[in-house]
């Protein structure tokens, strides 16, 4: 029994599912999103929610339930609401600054990192007096967002002595202690 799959979706106001062979389409204020499901999966909506329905027991269809049903309701929030995925850049002479959809990174290398956006993700840099330089990354992909997000992380990947590189803003990380001067 897959206990998340058999959870309906809610769905607010102004977004719009419609179902076209084997293909999903949410359209909401944000914008709009197209998922791709098994056609042995049905959806029926009901008032203001959404039941995603598996045709058998089988293993791959009790494997696929939970999964098709996180991907609607990802899509049917980010043309809701939307996503948004905050780095901070931790170091001295980090630097961020944004140009159209290319950031221009300062991570401590010999030369400066130009990072291409997709045009579906909105980026903003900031950077708040005495705190780090921040890149803010908006978007309605969950998926497309956490995908740049870990691709501009792993240019300055965290090291665990000092804290510096390139890490989430509220991310915990496990710091290890140094060298023991020895007598």
């Amino acid at each position: 029994m897959s206990r998340i799959g058999n959870k309906p979706i809610s769905i607010p106001d102004g977004v719009t599912l419609s179902v076209e062979g084997n293909v999903v389409t949410i359209k909401g204020p944000k914008g709009e999103l197209k998922q791709a499901i098994d056609p042995d999966f049905k959806l029926t909506e009901n008032e203001g929610a959404c039941i995603l329905e598996r045709p058998t027991e089988q293993k791959r269809h009790k494997a696929l339930h939970g999964l098709y049903r996180s991907l609607i309701n990802n899509a049917v929030v980010g043309v809701s609401e939307g996503y948004k995925k905050e780095l901070e850049l931790v170091g001295v002479g980090y630097r961020a600054t944004v140009q159209g959809n290319v950031i221009d990174l300062t991570l401590g290398y010999s030369h400066n990192i130009f990072f291409q956006v997709p045009n579906e993700i909105k980026v903003s840099a900031d950077t708040p007096k005495g705190k780090s330089p921040m890149v803010i990354l908006e978007g309605i992909d969950k998926q497309l967002i956490g995908q740049v997000a870990a691709k501009l992380r792993s240019l300055r990947k965290i090291e665990p002595y000092k804290g510096k590189g390139i890490r989430f803003v509220g991310e915990h990380i496990r710091r290890k202690a140094g060298k023991t001067a020895a007598k």
